[in-house]
């Protein structure tokens, strides 16, 4: 019924860690864009759990199909469906009024300059105390927090992707935002925080 459900075994891991944080940081939250929602797992596992936040999903048009099928599996009220949304590509959907932003294991994904790009983008944007929660591996000082990071990191450079990038570039990058919490996480993951100031 269903066929077009991609699923991620990551996700399915990562989801229950990654909300208990959301409940906090998006207390205030009401209008929550998630740039690049992938199969659509986190959207609706974090949608059914922020009743009180309108969860905006986003993501290349090749994946619109599967987080369409978890949306109507799923029937809930404060779910919107996809756009398309790239940076580089589209313009920031003023029409939403945005208070938050969520994004998980994108960062290292995207080329660096498309990296730099969303946290301009996301700094510039977002109102004064609007936050921005960034998931996903991380360095830290030119580090590597792992020995599996490091083999990760390889793999997605040689697979043509950015690669991990470090917390101080993601700070240089966010000029209009502060990081005011670095959140460790499962398998070697961070939650970072940001505030738009």
């Amino acid at each position: 019924m269903f066929m077009s459900k991609s699923f991620s075994p990551s996700c399915d891991r990562n989801q229950q860690a990654i909300i208990e944080q959301l409940a906090v940081y998006f207390k205030n939250a009401k209008q929550i864009l998630e740039i690049g929602s992938g199969t659509g797992q986190h959207a609706v596992f974090f949608a059914q759990r922020l009743p009180h936040v309108t969860w905006h999903t986003s993501d290349m048009l090749e994946n619109h199909d599967s987080i369409k099928a978890w949306m109507d599996e799923a029937q809930l009220s404060n779910l919107v469906v996809p756009f398309e949304f790239h940076f580089g590509k589209h313009t920031w959907p003023d029409q939403l009024s945005l208070d938050a932003v969520f994004t998980a294991n994108t960062t290292h994904i995207m080329q660096r300059k498309d990296a730099k790009l969303m946290m301009e983008t996301v700094a510039q944007n977002l109102p004064k105390g609007g936050v921005f929660c960034q998931y996903g591996p991380m360095n830290v000082d030119g580090e590597y927090t792992s020995e599996g990071n490091r083999d990760f990191d390889q793999s997605l450079r040689e697979g043509g992707y950015g690669g991990i990038c470090d917390i101080a570039d993601l700070t240089k990058w966010a000029t209009g935002m502060t990081l005011v919490d670095k959140v460790a996480m499962p398998a070697n993951n961070f939650l970072l925080v940001w505030k738009a100031i």
